[in-house]
């Protein structure tokens, strides 16, 4: 109820009384169970534990290695742990027994790449599994064991102690007193009688005597609640889609939150590698850019351009710092020619850069961030296709890559420079209001970039600018946000509006790439069916294609990560909560002309499948789709919250409704986390969903007065005097309003 909000004891103890607001959905722990220490002889148990580990590579297309980490057997039936980052993304995957067989991974039986754990399934019976201990029992100085397999060297042992159990990233860690080298990852810690207690991720940077292990009951979950996704499958995650980008010389290239993403060795001379568009290349002069983050300023990566498809091609690339033309004529050094190099006090080092070449009939214009740091008058290469290069073990990520006649620039005209630059040094000397963000607005991009850019000059005022450009930059997504759902319930598109409320934490989301990735899922699963399929099949296919084939499933690890809310990473990791599960879930139905309806049980979102003849059934998306009955949804309601379920429970949520859930889950975060700004935000949000939310609005007012914005809060107090239902306390309102008016 609302009148708990009104009785104000000072700002901070309204704050305390907002608690119910800020619930998120609540998790589900795993068990363990305890196991006794019994010493025993290093020499016999490392004879003992080494035949159920495992030698893990995985290959490129061509079937080279590109890494080499370690696994435990799980089960005698083939499964076999590991960490996440041993096995990555969209490669497979092979592992080599103890015995020497060498066999291929099937599948990948689990995973969750927080906690840097999975999976795989082998065909192979008969295997020899490690017994899993318990890791919460852990004590400093306890002796323990690691297997794995250090730098090519098959199944070493090294033995230590247990320092220290720590909490790293909100993860549980075991810190190991032992040497920690490269293809240990992902091998087992044990106790003295072989029970693995945890698997091994990270090596120190400190000591060589010094690493970390991802505790075991990490791993419970993962076990109890496979997700398991076929190699065919598998392969897909971040892969480039053919009909847009064909890689060259090999490194790895894939796609995640809209940006492009290379890393390993090219197979051109020296680390070379080509990613580029597959769409035809104007006529000259036209224009190519691309924003461009350098995992290490050593590296080198950035356009190419006038490719043949083999080693011909321009590239325009940041190297060491420096701006360089080059002319790639051939497959070695001997045959290139850098055509110019150049420092520019543009280019900003660790930071996103946008490289931009605009190529003419006689001569080629290199920029980074829209400044000219090459004019060249070389025109040698033939027309080619345009894309992405990197050199050597560069890692690199890529955003934004246009090819057109004429692209815009990115420094703004003289115009809005003339009008947004008074307003910039107005940010630097005085506290930013709503004021000024709205000022600020009708040029969000321009003012966003010069406000980031006078923090750097003005490094007195640098928090306070970069406060104020995220300020305006979410006012831009929360315009974008009220464009999306000014229509209709039933005309929201949720898959959209729900990356619009991730893009309130990041504007680089490529909300149209998600978009379209989502219709792209649901073609493939159409392009499963035959023609004339019926409602059973259809719901079939869409089950078949997000749990077993791609091992959509619930997070089971860390529930509370932001990340499980965001539509764009619930893609990308194929993990979430359920109500972003269920978003999914309805609009791929959606797609299949199927009716599936949102279904709000307290603490835990369902679906319900509603055929157009017969009974409607509901359906648990978190659990991988299982089927649940009504009594059972009842029965969930009372256990979580102590009272026999309302009908209310099971009526079909709006639109708007799942949004705001979606929000109030946010929110709750950020209540948490003593985030009140982003808290505010969240707000904001809601109530351009849904402006009768007076729950969230009587919050709002609260926490503007608690920032100064008594303009605010009275204009949210005398919408809810207009606007307030019975539930509302209007005299309790009126004094908080008198309370506001009458302050200093």
């Amino acid at each position: 109820m609302l009148r708990p909000f009104f009785v104000w004891m000072g700002a901070l103890a309204w704050l305390s009384l907002l608690a119910p607001l800020f619930a998120a959905e609540p998790d589900q722990a795993p068990s363990t169970s305890d196991a006794a220490t019994v010493p025993t002889d290093v020499a016999e148990l490392a004879a003992r534990v080494r035949d159920s580990i495992v030698v893990i590579t995985t290959t490129g297309r061509d079937g080279r290695p590109l890494g080499v980490g370690s696994g435990f057997i799980l089960s005698a039936e083939g499964l076999i742990a590991t960490n996440y980052h041993v096995i990555g993304d969209a490669r497979p995957i092979r592992v080599e027994l103890a015995d020497g067989r060498k066999l291929e991974a099937v599948a990948v039986q689990a995973f969750d790449r927080k906690a840097d754990l999975a999976i795989i399934r082998v065909d192979a019976t008969g295997l020899q599994p490690l017994e899993l201990g318990d890791s919460d029992a852990v004590r400093a100085g306890q002796p323990v064991m690691a297997l794995g397999n250090p730098i090519g060297l098959e199944r070493s042992v090294v033995a230590g102690v247990a320092s220290a159990t720590r909490e790293i990233d909100g993860r549980p860690m075991i810190q190991l007193a032992m040497p920690i080298e490269s293809g240990n990852s992902g091998g087992p810690v044990v106790d003295l009688e072989g029970r693995v207690l945890g698997i091994v991720t990270i090596k120190s940077i400190v000591t060589a005597n010094l690493g970390f292990a991802v505790a075991v009951k990490q791993l419970r979950p993962l076990i109890e609640k496979p997700n398991p996704i076929p190699m065919a499958r598998w392969l897909t995650i971040g892969q480039l889609r053919a009909d847009q980008w064909q890689p060259v010389f090999g490194a790895r290239w894939r796609q995640r939150a809209g940006r492009l993403v290379v890393d390993g060795l090219g197979e051109g001379f020296g680390g070379r590698s080509l990613c580029l568009a597959v769409r035809d290349v104007p006529e000259a002069p036209y224009e190519l850019t691309v924003s461009v983050k350098l995992a290490d300023e050593s590296g080198a990566a950035g356009l190419a351009f006038d490719a043949d498809g083999g080693d011909i091609h321009y590239g325009f690339y940041p190297t060491a710092g420096r701006l360089r033309l080059t002319r790639f004529n051939g497959p070695d050094v001997n045959s290139w020619t850098i055509l110019a190099e150049e420092e520019s006090d543009h280019y900003r080092p660790g930071d996103w850069n946008l490289l931009k070449v605009r190529r003419e009939s006689d001569r080629l214009l290199c920029y980074v961030n829209d400044q000219l740091v090459i004019e060249s008058r070389e025109a040698a290469l033939p027309p080619g296709k345009a894309g992405l290069a990197k050199f050597r073990d560069t890692a690199a990520e890529f955003k934004g890559f246009a090819l057109e006649r004429e692209l815009p620039r990115l420094a703004p005209t003289e115009d809005v420079l003339t009008r947004l630059l008074p307003l910039i040094e107005e940010a630097a000397s005085q506290e930013a209001g709503e004021d000024l963000i709205t000022r600020l607005l009708p040029d969000a991009n321009a003012g966003a970039m010069l406000l980031r850019r006078r923090a750097r000059e003005l490094a007195e005022s640098a928090r306070h600018l970069e406060e104020l450009a995220d300020a305006v930059r979410r006012a831009e997504a929360l315009q974008v946000l009220e464009r999306a759902t000014n229509h209709a319930d039933a005309e929201i598109d949720l898959v959209k509006t729900a990356l619009l409320i991730a893009r309130l934490d990041n504007d680089e989301i490529d909300v149209a790439a998600y978009e379209q990735a989502v219709a792209d899922m649901a073609a493939e699963i159409k392009s499963s069916l035959v023609a004339e399929s019926d409602e059973s099949a259809r719901l079939a296919a869409l089950d078949r294609y997000l749990f077993e084939e791609n091992g959509f499933h619930g997070s089971r690890t860390e529930y509370d990560n932001r990340a499980n809310s965001y539509l764009n990473e619930v893609l990308d990791d194929r993990e979430g909560l359920p109500l972003t599960l269920a978003v999914l879930y309805m609009e791929l139905g959606r797609r299949l002309d199927l009716k599936i309806e949102g279904v709000p049980l307290p603490g835990h979102f369902i679906v319900r499948y509603v055929p157009s003849s017969g009974e409607p059934q509901l359906i648990d998306v978190f659990e991988r789709g299982v089927r649940i009955s009504r009594e059972e949804a009842e029965d969930r309601v009372e256990l979580a919250t102590g009272a026999a379920a309302r009908e209310a429970y099971f009526e079909a949520a709006s639109h708007r409704a799942i949004l705001v859930r979606l929000l109030r889950n946010l929110l709750g975060l950020s209540q948490q986390a003593g985030e009140l700004d982003r808290a505010r935000g969240y707000l904001d949000a809601i109530l351009i969903v849904d402006e009768h939310e007076l729950e969230a609005r009587s919050v709002r007012a609260v926490l503007r007065f608690q920032s100064g914005d008594r303009a605010g809060a009275i204009a949210d107090i005398d919408w809810l005097l207009e606007h307030g239902d019975a539930e509302l306390d209007l005299d309790r309102v009126r004094q908080f309003r008198d309370y506001l008016e009458n302050q200093p």
